[in-house]
């Protein structure tokens, strides 16, 4: 069984939302052994949906549509698929008392415009809603089958487990889609393939994909098969292998962030750790604290962003500031032992860097960061120069700082 999912909404066409239910979606679907095929995302209008809709059905046995079954008039998504079904609307009394109700327990009165969510193709079963007004709808058409579910992640994700899954399991092929993630850091996507090449290319049955984000590269396996056990043994060994060449540039083989995995060696280590940044205004300290349970290893830290915080709140010497500048390597190391010294921290961790688009020099152009870690009796530092706008340097400049702290801890 292939799949294709439609993203319906003028809004995902524009930078101010992005579609983050098919990735979702598609989790769930390979773990069934269904493969999607393609991901489209359509504006709400009543032609271009049937179109892709109409596609879709070309090529997929099974379509997946996400919103458009709002109240209002530019949800078009039941009028386009009827139509092209050529099937009536017809009217759903009870799908209306229990919107209706909805409203009522929140002590207000439904308005008149939600009257078109009760409006159904004919034929379709309904599929209920218990965190919104809009009903998901299953529809089969020529032995293809047809999911319109809302848009809102808290409405679709509880609908698809509850009434979607179960019976997709029934339907699905008995293939299994397997999938393995190494995510790492310091590599370029280049360096990447140069290690991991020769590994995967002669696994004929295993496809292999490389993933670039800013500061980090995924490496993605999937395979597919109807023998569980001898998929999972091939791509288990193709794992360990790349896992081999990629050593300690590897920080997750999983969904893990680098802040989760810090945070994890941190725990084991049981050691603390404060922050001292500068051009990275914060980043740092917030990532680690959007752990739960972050307050048992981070005591936490200052933004020292001009040079007169360096000195009051992390005891920097003047001195030192005026002879090297602010962004230095020796003013760095002072700034983490400073920050360790007065937070009583197993570890202090700083930054320092030229985030741009101005500020930069010769000897030190934009994307020049300094990065430093010290303990009770050692220090580290690291100097680099991330490439892009002032936002790719400073999410660049945490990366490297957050794994400055993972390779140490993990000796």
């Amino acid at each position: 069984m292939d799949a294709e999912i439609i993203a319906i909404g003028s809004e995902l066409l524009t930078p101010h939302r992005l579609d983050t239910n098919s990735l979702w979606l598609t989790e769930k679907l390979n773990s069934l052994g269904i493969s999607v095929l393609r991901k489209v995302v359509v504006g709400d209008d009543r032609l271009h949906l049937r179109a892709a809709f109409e596609e879709a059905l070309m090529r997929a046995d099974l379509v997946i549509g996400m919103g458009g079954l709002g109240p209002t008039e530019d949800d078009v998504t039941r009028e386009a698929v009827a139509e092209l079904l050529g099937r009536k609307l017809e009217y759903h009394p009870d799908i209306l008392a229990k919107i209706q109700e909805r409203f009522r327990a929140r002590g207000k009165k439904m308005p008149a415009v939600n009257e078109r969510q009760a409006m159904l193709p004919e034929g379709a079963i309904v599929l209920d809603n218990e965190n919104g007004t809009a009903p998901g709808l299953w529809l089969e058409e020529k032995g293809k089958q047809i999911l319109l579910l809302p848009g809102p992640p808290h409405e679709l994700k509880p609908m698809f487990e509850q009434y979607c899954l179960g019976r997709l399991k029934e339907s699905a092929p008995k293939q299994v889609i397997l999938t393995r993630i190494f995510k790492l850091v310091g590599l370029t996507e280049s360096e990447t393939e140069e290690k991991i090449g020769p590994v995967y290319k002669p696994y004929t049955n295993a496809t292999t994909t490389l993933l670039a984000s800013p500061g980090e590269i995924q490496v993605h396996l999937k395979a597919v098969g109807e023998n569980r056990e001898k998929l999972e043994r091939e791509l288990d060994q193709l794992a360990d292998q790349i896992e081999e060449a990629l050593g300690d540039f590897v920080f997750a083989c999983g969904n893990e962030t680098l802040e989760q995995v810090v945070g994890m060696y941190l725990m084991m280590r049981g050691a603390t750790l404060a922050v001292a940044e500068s051009c990275t205004g914060g980043l740092i300290a917030q990532r680690l604290t959007e752990v739960p349970g972050s307050s048992n290893y981070f005591v936490g830290g200052v933004v020292c962003y001009s040079d007169k915080l360096k000195v009051k709140l992390v005891g920097l010497s003047e001195k030192l500031l005026k002879q090297k500048g602010a962004v230095s390597e020796e003013v760095t190391v002072a700034l983490a032992r400073g920050i360790r010294r007065q937070t009583r921290a197993t570890l202090g961790l700083s930054i320092t860097c030229i985030a741009g688009p101005g500020g930069g020099m010769p000897h030190k152009p934009v994307g020049t960061t300094f990065i430093a870690l010290a303990e009770a009796h050692r220090e580290w530092s690291e100097r680099h120069c991330f490439l892009g706008d002032r936002e790719r340097v400073r999410w660049q400049a945490s990366q490297a700082a957050l794994d400055l702290v993972r390779r140490k801890l993990m000796r």
